[in-house]
């Protein structure tokens, strides 16, 4: 069998995560697996949230929750709120839940109301009370219930990201990942444009029949050795910076991200069990570094503190191809989206382990190369169309940045015209996204959500008095129902102090 030397040349999350993922699947067949990674270069996080598929990467490895997530500071997200992004009356703020099982007794109910509002009938479409995991959320609580409630709810992770790369790395090296500490400054090519071996800063030589490329924005081997085209979203999605702010920890621990508009970007908030995460995402056409710094250390009221803030730089965008040659790139050096729905380690996860199946079913060559990179660019540009849609339905009038957003021509793809003309004409909305296949990379209850909670219908004072047939379901039914099921869960800070 060929291929059986892989090298994963960087470490962080995306690189330890994208080794552990290769592990558990060839290990036992003799491959060897070795990550290089350099002292010298430090660790950028992609993000301290994550979507529920970071709970199935662990229960895979049957890696416990109780063993990592003390290790990381790590507490428990059913989602994300959404502040200011809307001056709609009535939506100024909107939850974007995970799914549950008790969803389903109401998620038709929801669907029905966003469609008649949308025709101009008087009924309760905002998403927040349809959705068990706003409850959750709203009375900080965790999201897994007692032994004998038998309903499962869908959640993420908020955890500080170098401990839980750490954490990977120990779990790695158990598993018979080899190790190697060194700084890689150049490649060699075959003279079939195949990488030859790697040649680190002291002349050492690494050679491998694969090569991963996890070495962040630098992109050492896709970028500057293989030269791969890179595909820029800076047109689609304007931000390109961040500033990050820690503070004290919650006296009670939320159960949700918080992101609220500022006036060129957007904040995030994130509850650690040691700490708060706190960040500005902005864009530098319209803002400046010290500028957003300041916004951010006004809304925390630690303008004249003496607090650290660190500066990061955003590169938006995918590579061309991420499987290239004997190279694939995961994590920062393939792409990235900014961190507003948290969706960079779920990537590095596709991607590993997409390629984990394309590779295998190719007899480990470059037979399915064509199609993994055709699947993983679908991935990044549905979630693109996701993410640019919070910007394009914004109703801020407030600044340039959120004019130019709501404007911007380059934002609508051909795959969101016929979803906001779905939207607008009052049509089926899950049909729409069902025939174009793109409800893999967000769910129709996600794009219901986002569409209705940023309150994209009729104005109020022309809707009119709902008909009898347009009334399915009484809202305090669904409250009370909620309250009910809720007696089955405990606080986040309870939950986590007994774990």
């Amino acid at each position: 069998m060929p291929n059986k030397k892989i090298i994963v040349l960087g470490g962080g999350t995306a690189g330890w995560m994208s080794a552990l993922i290769f592990a558990h699947a060839w290990i036992k067949k003799e491959f060897e697996i070795t990550l290089i990674e350099s002292k010298d270069i430090p660790v950028i996080g992609v993000g301290e949230g994550s979507t529920p598929a970071l709970k199935t990467f662990f229960k895979k490895l049957n890696i416990a929750e109780s063993e990592w997530m003390g290790q990381c500071n790590a507490t428990y997200k059913t989602g994300i709120t959404f502040n200011n992004w809307s001056t709609k009356p009535g939506f100024e703020s909107y939850f974007h839940p995970f799914p549950s099982q008790l969803d389903d007794k109401f998620t038709s109910a929801f669907y029905f109301n966003t469609q008649v509002r949308r025709k101009g009938s008087d009924v309760v479409a905002h998403p927040n009370d349809f959705f068990f995991a706003h409850y959750l959320a709203k009375n900080n609580l965790a999201p897994i219930a007692d032994y004998n409630f038998p309903f499962e709810t869908e959640y993420g992770y908020h955890f500080d990201s170098h401990l839980l790369g750490q954490f990977l790395k120990n779990k790695a090296l158990a598993m018979g990942i080899k190790y190697q500490q060194s700084k890689i400054s150049s490649a060699e090519l075959k003279p079939d444009g195949n990488i030859k071996h790697l040649i680190s800063e002291d002349s050492q030589i690494f050679q491998a029949d694969f090569f991963i490329d996890c070495s962040g924005f630098n992109a050492t081997l896709i970028d500057k050795t293989l030269k791969v085209p890179f595909v820029d979203y800076s047109n689609l999605l304007f931000n390109n910076a961040a500033v990050a702010i820690s503070t004290p920890k919650q006296t009670i621990l939320k159960s949700e991200t918080t992101s609220s508009a500022l006036k060129n970007g957007w904040a995030w908030k994130i509850p650690l069990t040691n700490r708060t995460g706190n960040g500005y995402v902005y864009s530098t056409d319209f803002c400046s570094p010290d500028l957003a710094e300041t916004e951010l250390r006004l809304q925390l009221n630690l303008l004249d503190a003496d607090v650290e803030a660190k500066h990061l730089k955003m590169r938006v965008g995918r590579r061309e191809s991420h499987w290239y040659k004997n190279c694939l790139c995961i994590g920062l050096s393939q792409g990235f989206i900014e961190p507003l729905e948290a969706t960079a380690l779920f990537l590095v996860q596709q991607t590993a382990a997409i390629f984990v199946d394309e590779f295998e079913k190719g007899q480990f060559t470059p037979k399915n190369q064509i199609i993994f990179n055709a699947n993983i660019n679908q991935y990044f540009d549905g979630i693109r169309d996701y993410i640019v849609t919070h910007y394009k339905t914004n109703s801020r009038k407030d600044t340039q940045y959120w004019r130019e957003n709501a404007a911007n021509p380059h934002l609508i793809s051909d795959s969101l015209k016929n979803i906001y003309s779905c939207w607008g004409k009052g049509e089926n909305l899950t049909a729409q996204l069902n025939r174009q296949n793109v409800d893999k990379y967000y769910t129709s209850m996600s794009w219901h959500c986002l569409l209705s909670g940023m309150g994209l219908f009729p104005d109020s004072t022309t809707l009119q008095r709902p008909q009898p047939h347009e009334v399915q379901i009484r809202m305090d039914s669904i409250k009370a129902f909620y309250s009910r099921c809720a007696l089955n869960y405990k606080t986040q800070n309870e939950f986590l102090e007994k774990r």
